[in-house]
């Protein structure tokens, strides 16, 4: 969902802009190594602490430290990151001496920390402490209204990086990309981008050229059963899927597209003018 760039950019416009940025990614550090990354540790700290190491917290002071994935961080690194929050210090691993430092703390989860507080998965006092100014960050499947831009400017990116020309994306193809949900969200969409940039080089992309595993979707949500619900969308959000739905098996013809929502032409036609991103012709 773009999280690391979310913090990147509180960063930039913020008086540390001219410190480090720091970012680290909490779920890819086994928790016996997790702690020593982010408080450092001395010498002879633990077998194999052959020298002193500075941790992640001193090499962002007067910076901002991002972590990432903070619902994975295990039960002894959650104390020692309460402790920091309260008192804004630290021991290294190793030492009884307290270090100080002075940084902004960001941090992302995709999990829900509140649940995991009710648990005893995460420490509700540091959750609290945590929980100062929250940005909630919707899914790219989400933003309909973004994926085109998106997708026009990671396919220049690309096309720049590997000296080729970009890729025409035809509105078959944009059609089945609308439609699909983007688990995997901006990673996955870059990804997409730099796979076809790479291997059409120039050419006209159309619905045909696409993996399998994009038109299998659209097949599925535009089938008999187009008009179920998804739990996990809002009210609004799965209407608008629907009747997008409905306008791409439509091929863009209204008429058609409220017959197959059972609604009349107007209100599909007031339903486009509320949510313009709709229009799958644009």
């Amino acid at each position: 969902t773009g999280k690391e760039l979310i913090a990147q950019a509180i960063h930039q416009n913020s008086n540390r802009a001219r410190q480090a940025f720091v970012p680290v990614h909490c779920a890819a550090l086994a928790a016996n190594l997790l702690e020593s990354e982010l408080f450092g540790h001395e010498k002879g700290a633990f077998t194999g602490a052959t020298e002193r190491r500075i941790g992640r917290f001193e090499s962002a002071d007067g910076g901002t430290l991002f972590l990432d994935e903070i619902g994975e961080i295990d039960a002894s690194t959650q104390v020692k990151l309460l402790r920091f929050l309260e008192t804004r210090s630290f021991e290294r691993l190793g030492s009884s001496k307290s270090v100080k430092v002075d940084v902004r703390l960001v941090c992302a989860t995709n999990r829900n920390l509140t649940e995991m507080a009710k648990t005893g998965e995460f420490r509700e006092d540091l959750l609290y402490r945590l929980n100062v100014v929250t940005i909630q960050l919707p899914a790219l499947r989400q933003r309909p209204e973004d994926l085109v831009i998106l997708l026009n400017h990671y396919i220049n990116f690309f096309a720049d990086e590997n000296e080729v020309e970009p890729v025409v994306l035809a509105q078959s193809a944009l059609n089945v990309l609308r439609a699909y949900s983007w688990p995997g969200n901006i990673r996955e969409l870059r990804n997409f981008c730099e796979n076809i940039v790479v291997l059409k080089r120039g050419s006209e992309v159309t619905e045909y050229d696409l993996d399998a595993k994009y038109n299998a979707v659209l097949e599925a949500e535009t089938s008999s059963q187009m008009l179920s619900i998804s739990p996990s969308l809002s009210k609004e959000e799965n209407e608008k899927r629907l009747l997008r739905n409905a306008l791409i098996k439509a091929n863009g013809n209204r008429t058609k597209a409220a017959d197959l929502m059972g609604i009349s032409r107007r209100t599909l036609h007031r339903k486009i003018t509320q949510w313009p991103e709709l229009d799958v012709g644009k």
